[in-house]
């Protein structure tokens, strides 16, 4: 089939490997609404694992995002996602969702109208029916505010956030570009939170959705995973990093494939969303593994 778009109408939507990767133990992810809070209990350490291990999640899309439908498998949508970019297709970040988590509005999201950005780690989104949870650098239509409430169009109707949960951008076409410091201060506000592998959403982070968010709310739109991301930005000598700045890491002392990226915090410091098991944390570079696998630096600011 052609491609058409389409926009999520769930808070998160987990974008999976194929149209049978997702387990029983998955289905509160792939609901309408999704069921996070109640998702990421269940998973034990070993069923988190497996998300990377068998390759089972690529990414996730937030509320209102846009994605292209290129094909139908009985209940499942394989999409390409334009704001993600990837080597993978150079229409956007390929993989599979379930259908009924996304809608097709026309018009839905027009470039040159203010948007609420939410800001806070989580926000409540209030509809006519229901509250649903919503995270961090959700980007939805903004119709009217006042001194206390943002009334925004969502792809399920409008709603409202509370301001102190978001920033108005008037153009999303002239974005206000934030500073090294001020991509370190996106991250430090999710230190302890889970790593979950693919994840882009203040629900969990991998390494690069990390870097992604982070760098998405100070105006730049990176690529997706580290491999794509090394390869882009303005590339920085080793011994002229800044705090703001990406750093990655490969296999056999730096010499193989990469397979990490951090953020730079300066002092011989990162911010980084480690592994499986482990939460966004702060460290010290020096005498760790990754001080050895230190291959390579970019900057995008």
């Amino acid at each position: 089939m052609d491609k058409k778009t389409y926009y999520v109408c769930v808070a998160v939507a987990t974008v999976w490997t194929s149209y049978d990767s997702s387990r029983e133990i998955d289905d509160n992810a792939i609901s309408v609404p999704v069921k996070l809070d109640k998702w990421l209990e269940q998973l034990t350490y070993t069923r988190r694992l497996e998300l990377c291990e068998k390759n089972l999640v690529q990414t996730q899309l937030l509320l209102g995002e846009e994605v292209y439908v290129t094909e139908m498998k009985g209940k499942w949508a394989k999409i390409v996602i334009p704001s993600q970019f990837s080597s993978k297709d150079e229409r956007g970040y390929p993989g599979w969702v379930p259908f009924h988590q996304l809608i097709s509005q026309t018009e839905y999201f027009p470039l040159n109208k203010p948007t609420a950005v939410v800001s806070a780690t989580i926000a409540t989104l209030h509809l006519a029916e229901e509250a649903l949870q919503i995270s961090y650098q959700t980007q939805l239509p903004l119709l009217k505010e006042d001194k206390e409430w943002l009334e925004v169009q969502t792809p399920v109707g409008s709603g409202r956030i509370k301001r102190q949960d978001a920033v108005v951008i008037e153009d999303r076409n002239r974005k206000l570009k934030g500073t090294g410091d001020r991509i370190i201060a996106a991250g430090e506000q999710f230190l302890n939170l889970p790593y979950l592998w693919g994840g882009m959403s203040a629900w969990g982070y991998d390494c690069s959705g990390f870097a992604y968010a982070t760098h998405k709310a100070n105006g730049y739109l990176i690529p997706r995973d580290a491999t794509d991301q090394a390869r882009q930005g303005k590339e920085v000598g080793l011994a002229s990093i800044q705090p703001g700045d990406l750093l990655f890491f490969a296999h056999e002392k730096g010499e193989a494939s990469i397979h990490h990226v951090g953020i730079y915090y300066g002092e011989g410091k990162m911010l980084h969303s480690p592994k499986t098991g482990k939460t966004v944390e702060l460290i010290e570079l020096k005498e760790t593994l990754y001080e050895e696998e230190l291959c390579a630096a970019r900057r995008y600011y």
